[in-house]
């Protein structure tokens, strides 16, 4: 039985995720988890949630992300799976809490202002 959809955002990035009883099977876009996230980092990142709440092998994870790079597309899952979590039990909030999972960045990317070479950089200065 799949459990309601859960979003999690992050810069451009966002992930719908849903829970169901399971033996712990992470699967984003149809792939294996070890197959999307290139690095460790990032599958620790995106297990963490499991990780705080000490849930890790009792759930099978199906993860749709779209938008933005592989960290951000990182980011986006595990806000997902810890708000998918903790509709499933309210007890797990202040481990997701202290951990800070629950709270969404909100930091984008800054856009390029006219007149300049980048959001902040600026085209060199020539005195004559």
């Amino acid at each position: 039985m799949k459990h309601t959809l859960f979003v999690g955002r992050r810069k451009t990035a966002v992930a719908r995720v849903y829970l169901a009883p399971g033996t712990g099977k992470i699967s984003v876009n149809g792939r294996d988890i070890d197959r999307f996230f290139p690095t460790q980092t990032l599958l620790d990142e995106v297990r963490m949630p499991f990780t705080v709440t000490e849930t890790n092998g009792r759930y099978d994870t199906f993860v749709t992300v779209k938008g933005g790079g592989v960290t951000g597309q990182a980011g986006a899952v595990r806000l997902g799976i810890a708000r998918a979590l903790l509709s499933l039990d309210e007890e797990y909030r202040p481990k997701l809490r202290v951990s800070n999972l629950l709270t969404r960045d909100s930091r984008m990317v800054e856009r390029k202002k006219y007149g300049q070479k980048k959001a902040r950089k600026r085209f060199q200065f020539s005195k004559r």
